[in-house]
């Protein structure tokens, strides 16, 4: 307890992972969990809420090399490449105008820096996935069997909500550490006139992209972010996306022996999908700017098979 609000205590945040359950809701076979909630009337309505034909990012540039790994070929005539004699399009070998460059990149997405979307495969509880699916399906040669990010192969096509919680406790950011709450929600709904109804991607700024601009990426595990108290109220309003300038979970979580509750809880026990790491500064300056804080929100994974996630980058329409 604290004196502006009441906290639920690490049972209650325990008992999240049956009384918010969605195993069975849309089917015992059920991948999608919460994505379901984006039915095709709600892609409509999501079209419409460009109003103004502006797009812009929500996500960073993956920085080389400190978080991709990449080898570069470049060949400035490719008739000159070695084999080049042994092609069986002629063209190939006498075209002495054409060259090229390739890449061979690897990438360790999850984590504090990189733009990108978990899927439900990303987290167990208790040895179990999203819908009570066991954690050996996901193989080490083969990746997950189970939610991976391959069941979002259509796209995430939804309308976008973002809530400034930085503009509405009138900061240029919140300090590590510092969690967003129910009531931070409602008030940037009554604030910036947008209410988050069903099949909704809720992004939340909490102003960790400009510290990001500002300093540079921080190290460290503390920062801003979500509140276990707040999954509630998500899975009442139906949520289907959720996404943060940081990897959502406030840190510390506040609770003794849930490290990461919002993800959890999210992932195993809802089926709530996630953006960690968005950078939204110009969505919301974009925003103030038109005086509109939804949006066409548009989310495509990289159809890798078997894993748990994809670098992303989610892309907002006014």
């Amino acid at each position: 307890m604290t004196a502006e609000r009441p906290m639920p205590a690490q049972d209650d945040v325990l008992g999240y992972f049956d009384t918010l359950s969605n195993w069975g809701r849309w089917g015992d076979d059920d991948e999608l969990g919460t994505l379901n909630h984006i039915t095709d009337d709600v892609r409509l309505a999501a079209a419409r809420a460009v109003r103004h034909g502006r797009s812009v990012s929500c996500a960073w540039e993956v920085a080389v090399p400190e978080e991709m790994e990449r080898s570069t070929t470049t060949c400035p005539c490719a008739a000159d490449m070695p084999g080049a004699e042994d092609m069986p399009v002629p063209e190939f070998r006498n075209d002495r105008r054409w060259g090229f460059s390739n890449e061979r990149l690897g990438i360790m997405f999850h984590g504090n820096t990189v733009t990108h979307l978990d899927s439900p495969c990303h987290i167990f509880w208790d040895g179990k996935m999203y819908n009570g699916r066991s954690h050996s399906l996901v193989d080490a040669a083969t990746g997950s069997a189970w939610a991976a990010v391959t069941a979002a192969a259509n796209g995430i096509i939804t309308r976008g909500v973002l809530l400034d919680i930085a503009r509405v406790r009138d900061v240029p950011w919140l300090e590590p550490g510092q969690g967003v709450f129910p009531d931070d929600l409602e008030e940037a709904e009554r604030r910036q006139g947008v209410r988050v109804r069903a099949g909704d991607a809720v992004l939340l700024r909490t102003g960790h992209g400009r510290v990001r601009h500002e300093a540079g990426a921080a190290s460290g595990f503390t920062q801003a972010g979500w509140h276990a108290s707040c999954l509630p109220w998500l899975h009442e309003r139906q949520v289907a996306l959720i996404g943060a300038d940081t990897p959502q979970d406030v840190q510390p979580s506040g609770y003794k022996d849930v490290l990461m509750p919002v993800h959890a809880v999210s992932l195993v026990a809802m089926g709530l999908w996630m953006l960690d790491n968005c950078d939204l500064e110009v969505c919301a300056t974009t925003a103030a700017e038109l005086g509109q804080w939804d949006f066409h929100l548009a989310v495509a994974p990289v159809r890798l098979a078997g894993t748990s996630g994809s670098p992303v980058n989610p892309i907002a329409t006014f």
